[in-house]
């Protein structure tokens, strides 16, 4: 299935809008969600990117992510990405905006809007999307990523420590 994303100037208004294919291939300026996961105990949930994923396979990264589809705000993407990736349905008012960070070549040239929310609904992991899961402790997150950061995905090395700060102070 084709996947349609809306193009975005560098003010986050559409100016059209392309396959995910063209979008990524033209490093067109887009859209993406990313939430972390938190539960009763205070651990986050972190992800291991399928192995068949084109981009990042293989790398651990945060508890959500996906591409803003075309017409499609960041708040429903998130919302969508929780459902199809681990299973849980949520209402929107339970997620915590974060930030938007702005769209580099770090990230995909993506607008990134970050989200937390806290559940202990069980997670069902999509294996189209999900090789493995951990529950960690943000501190045990903080020490496995010091000392192994090439496990991680570069858009999670950079907005863990947006979320911990936001989440923690």
């Amino acid at each position: 299935m084709q996947e349609w994303l809306d193009i975005v100037d560098l003010n986050d208004r559409v100016i059209g809008r392309d396959s995910r294919q063209q979008v990524h291939a033209r490093r067109a300026v887009h859209r993406a969600s990313h939430i972390l996961l938190f539960n009763s105990q205070g651990q986050v949930f972190v992800q291991l990117r399928s192995q068949k994923k084109d981009e990042a396979a293989g790398l651990w990264d945060t508890s959500v992510a996906g591409h803003v589809d075309s017409g499609e705000d960041y708040l429903a993407c998130a919302v969508r990405e929780l459902a199809e990736e681990l299973g849980i349905a949520i209402d929107p008012s339970k997620l915590t905006w974060v930030d938007k960070l702005p769209p580099d070549e770090s990230n995909g040239f993506e607008f990134t809007s970050l989200y937390y929310t806290c559940s202990d609904q069980p997670l069902i992991l999509n294996p189209e999307e999900i090789d493995d899961g951990r529950w960690l402790l943000p501190a045990e997150l903080d020490t496995w990523i010091d000392r192994e950061p090439s496990q991680f995905t570069g858009g999670f090395r950079v907005i863990w420590p947006i979320v911990r700060t936001f989440r923690f102070s």
